[in-house]
């Protein structure tokens, strides 16, 4: 491939494209080549959709030849993660469980990027039916991490991430349920965007826990968030125009989300918030008491739901599964119908709780994981470390789906160290501008 395209944002090869210095098909054919020569590729992608990416592609071409562009990202290829449905092509969310089941009809996210041109490269690998954010998966493929090849990169959106960190697509989609777009991208120095909870159709997606699973794109730059979650919706982008930090009151999470952090996060977060505040954000720090209770809440609501979807597959061949992913689905059986009632009434209130402290800043901020990606090799042979390293990895990302906000994670100065902010729930475009200010101060 063009080295030039390969380090270009999917919003600067759109441009390219709307001016006719790039054509479309070559770009497709470009990317598909080169998944097909890299050697970590069978690790990271669960297969190319070669064909219907070239014809996709060819639609562009006509598209911007007559000047009837969908889009900015018309014609612009990206990857999928291996629970959206793709009519025609296996979609199998990483574990045995579902080996061969292949939908007739795309996703309806799927459908409705298509329509906006964007062009289809593939299924990429992730976590075992979505439920780590780890990246582990011994079952089908642990994907590589960009800044350590002995380490996990995230998940469950692994696949997603490295696909666009190692240069096999300028963008991917991905899922978030409890952090699993924004580890992955935090992880490999990627922006990602987690939205909120029902704002985008979870129609044809392999379900975890559908009252917190959301959809939400990885990519290079705040402005391709922007300009793909557009394309999920079939509406406008937000304007990132004539936004900066001045003025803007951001609010350091002090509850749970600075507890164990280890140097490198640590640092990161530090040297990203003395960047925000030079450059004119007023930061101040909270703490949200309630908070720890509603993380307790996480077994009852996580657990129950997903072993509720998921019993009667699991139990017709268990020993198809990763073990550790096994236990942690059948951990919801622990949990009674009221438990789970109690629960969602109790996060209801905190939630309301959360609402009226956080009223006065335009967001909250914090690391968007407080430990590396931990390593690969030992995870699969030390118990203790793959529980510690497990409960971390998703700690302060799964804050934002408890409270129902929508989030974006940026990398900061520290290689696979993010800096996340979180807004109310349905304030994407609010988060957008903001996250572009910030974007640019951290850089």
């Amino acid at each position: 491939m063009t080295g030039t395209w390969a380090n270009m944002t999917a919003s600067e090869l759109g441009r390219e494209i709307g001016n006719g210095r790039i054509h479309p098909v070559e770009l497709a054919e470009a990317f598909l080549d080169a998944i097909d020569s890299h050697p970590l590729s069978p690790r990271i992608y669960t297969r190319t959709t070669a064909a219907r990416a070239r014809a996709e592609a060819m639609s562009a071409a006509a598209r911007a030849k007559t000047g009837l562009r969908k889009g900015l990202l018309d014609g612009v290829p990206i990857s999928w993660k291996d629970l959206f449905d793709t009519a025609g092509t296996a979609t199998e969310a990483g574990s045995a469980l579902l080996k061969g089941r292949t939908p007739a009809r795309d996703a309806a996210v799927l459908e409705t990027a298509t329509l906006q041109g964007l062009v289809c490269l593939g299924k990429t690998h992730m976590s075992e039916l979505a439920f780590s954010g780890l990246g582990l998966n011994p079952v089908t493929a642990t994907p590589p991490c960009l800044n350590d090849d002995r380490a996990v990169p995230g998940g469950s959106s692994s696949g997603a991430a490295a696909s666009v960190a190692f240069g096999l697509a300028p963008a991917a989609i991905g899922s978030d349920t409890g952090g699993s777009v924004r580890i992955p991208a935090a992880w490999n120095d990627l922006v990602g965007l987690k939205t909120t909870a029902g704002s985008l159709p979870l129609t044809g997606t392999v379900p975890l826990c559908g009252m917190f699973d959301t959809i939400g794109p990885l990519a290079h730059s705040v402005e391709d968030c922007a300009h793909i979650l557009a394309a999920l919706h079939g509406t406008r982008p937000t304007d990132l125009s004539g936004i900066d930090l001045s003025g803007l009151r951001l609010a350091v999470l002090e509850t749970v989300a600075l507890d164990d952090l280890r140097d490198r996060p640590a640092a990161g977060f530090d040297d990203a918030v003395t960047r925000l505040a030079r450059n004119g954000a007023k930061i101040d720090r909270i703490s949200v008491p309630e908070l720890a209770e509603a993380m307790g809440l996480s077994a009852i609501l996580f657990t129950a739901e997903a072993y509720g979807i998921w019993h009667d597959t699991i139990e017709k061949a268990p020993e198809r599964m990763f073990p550790r992913i096994l236990e942690r689905f059948r951990s919801g059986a622990n949990f009674t119908a009221m438990d789970y009632v109690a629960a969602w009434r109790r996060l209801h209130a905190i939630r309301a709780v959360w609402a009226d402290l956080t009223a006065a800043f335009d967001a909250v901020i914090l690391p968007t994981a407080p430990i590396l990606p931990p390593d690969a090799n030992r995870l699969m042979t030390d118990d203790a470390y793959y529980i510690s390293e497990n409960l971390l990895a998703l700690r302060n990302t799964r804050i934002g789906n408890l409270m129902g906000l929508c989030a974006l994670t940026l990398p900061t100065s520290q290689p696979s160290c993010g800096i996340s902010l979180m807004a109310a729930p349905g304030a994407e475009a609010r988060l957008l501008r903001l996250g572009a200010a910030a974007e640019r101060a951290l850089r």
